[in-house]
């Protein structure tokens, strides 16, 4: 018994230690595919493909001048058009988006695959040029932020100085952001895109 006990404690730290070294060999390849802004931008002139996997919102506010926009959902079904490209590299407005992704972007083009690091912000720190159009609004997530941290912040400020029973909208918007979170489904972004200054934005 205390054999096969043995065996199974060496067969399971033998698969820890597999699952490991799987997790290092994937960081150390992620790790080299990752470019500074710098890099990036010589290899941009060299013929890569610099994409923006960003929402429309997103791209419409402000993005990098060189940058084709296809954002992560149509990359996802439809993976990249064609093109004569020798690399291509993806970005967000952090980095979080494109390194959370690799596995499906990865597969997306022919030809090698990078990541800007830091994204848009990186490329902006590293004073670098980007394209900005102030009259588009917001992009929807911070609109969405803005308005929920509003009403949770009304709701108790009205709870504490009006009456109790203000204390409940702050609870309907937390239940509504983890019923979107859990579904996907958030009626306030939805109540937002029909907003004048949204309808009016740039496609």
């Amino acid at each position: 018994m205390a054999g096969v006990a043995a065996d199974r404690a060496n067969a399971a730290m033998l698969q820890a230690s597999n699952h490991r070294c799987t997790y290092l060999n994937e960081s150390e390849s992620m790790s080299k595919k990752i470019l500074t802004p710098q890099a990036a931008q010589e290899l941009l002139a060299q013929g890569a493909v610099l994409v923006d996997i960003r929402g429309a919102d997103e791209y419409a506010r402000e993005h990098i001048a060189a940058a084709r926009h296809m954002p992560m959902e149509q990359l996802s079904s439809q993976g990249m058009p064609h093109n004569d490209a020798n690399a291509v590299i993806f970005h967000c407005r952090s980095g979080n988006r494109t390194v959370m992704n690799a596995g499906v972007l990865d597969n997306c083009a022919s030809c090698e695959v990078y990541i800007l690091e830091g994204g848009l912000d990186g490329w902006k720190k590293a004073g670098l040029p980007v394209v900005t159009d102030a009259s588009q609004p917001l992009e929807l997530q911070r609109q969405v932020q803005i308005g929920a941290g509003s009403m949770i912040l009304l709701g108790v400020i009205l709870g504490t100085t009006v009456a109790p029973g203000w204390y409940a909208l702050s609870g309907f918007v937390g239940a509504g952001l983890i019923m979107a979170g859990v579904t996907g489904f958030c009626g306030l972004a939805r109540v937002l895109m029909k907003m004048p200054w949204n309808k009016n934005s740039a496609a």
